[in-house]
């Protein structure tokens, strides 16, 4: 089956259509406004279909949160759980700020990594925490993302990796600018192996992430909607003088000029990794091919 039909939207629920299991509302339960649609969605409607609204927006999701969807029931072993960031610049107040992230996001740096399996198919996993400063890019996130593939090189293990990044973190300087190209050097020497990086980009992924190892996959794929670029929007209209179209950096609009090769929904990327992993693989597993 050509890969294209996998990326495909296959039914309803796969568009966003309607939610996967709907949950009875009780009486006073918490609800969470979407700011698509404007409706108010009672929060364990949203946590049985996976932080994704019956109109399809896909709301942000916690890494362990989708660790716990995407990988297979008691498979992931984190790796690198003790790396945390200082602060090597002496840059003022960012010693409390790692401080308070920290207790806001419940880890100890924007990005998760580990070996995990995905539908029962072996493979070094990154998840990237928004929580945790946006996702931003310092020395530790770039050494542990640039550890995870020097380890699958090593044991012959594809690389599955999802980025939300508002870009390199500044109060790290050009050390967090090195992390693009020490991360790009790792990736090269995986894809040299012959080992295959899947990337799902979420929203929002900009900025060094973008222009380093999130956008060098062998298969890229995003959830919809999700922001994706380098400069902001608005810093491009400020430099170029010019109105941007409309949906410019979505996921529809980058995969439309060639950037990405699919967009999938949440609900359904366990099952396409699976798929992918499995073709990598020579076809072996019990999991049927077809979505």
């Amino acid at each position: 089956m050509a890969l294209l039909n996998f990326l495909k939207p296959k039914n309803q629920l796969e568009e966003g259509g309607r939610t996967a299991a709907p949950v009875q509302q009780d009486a006073g339960e918490p609800e969470k406004k979407c700011p698509n649609c404007h409706k108010d969605i009672p929060i364990s409607r949203l946590a049985a279909n996976n932080l994704v609204c019956s109109c399809g927006y896909h709301f942000r999701m916690k890494a362990r949160q989708r660790l716990h969807m995407i990988a297979d029931k008691g498979t992931f072993c984190e790796l690198y759980a003790d790396m945390k960031s200082g602060n090597p610049l002496d840059f003022s107040g960012y010693s409390e700020k790692l401080e308070s992230v920290r207790k806001i996001s419940d880890e100890e740096e924007a990005v998760i990594c580990g070996i995990a399996k995905i539908g029962k198919q072996k493979c070094c996993i990154f998840v990237m925490e928004s929580t945790f400063m946006m996702g931003s890019m310092g020395s530790v996130v770039g050494e542990k993302i640039t550890l995870l593939f020097e380890y699958a090189t090593e044991h012959h293990l594809p690389v599955v990796g999802f980025t939300v990044s508002g870009g390199a973190r500044m109060q790290e300087g050009l050390l967090s600018l090195m992390q693009m190209a020490k991360t790009s050097a790792a990736v090269k020497r995986h894809s040299d192996a012959g080992l295959l990086y899947i990337a799902m980009l979420t929203d929002p992924t900009t900025g060094g992430v973008t222009a380093s190892f999130a956008m060098e996959a062998d298969i890229i794929l995003a959830e919809p909607s999700a922001t994706i670029g380098f400069a902001g929007a608005r810093v491009i209209e400020q430099t170029t003088k010019k109105a941007l179209p409309k949906g410019f950096q979505t996921s529809e609009f980058v995969m439309e000029h060639g950037f990405i090769d699919g967009i999938y929904h949440r609900n359904n990327q366990k099952k396409l990794l699976t798929i992918l992993l499995r073709m990598h693989n020579g076809g072996k597993g019990n999991e049927s091919s077809t979505l």
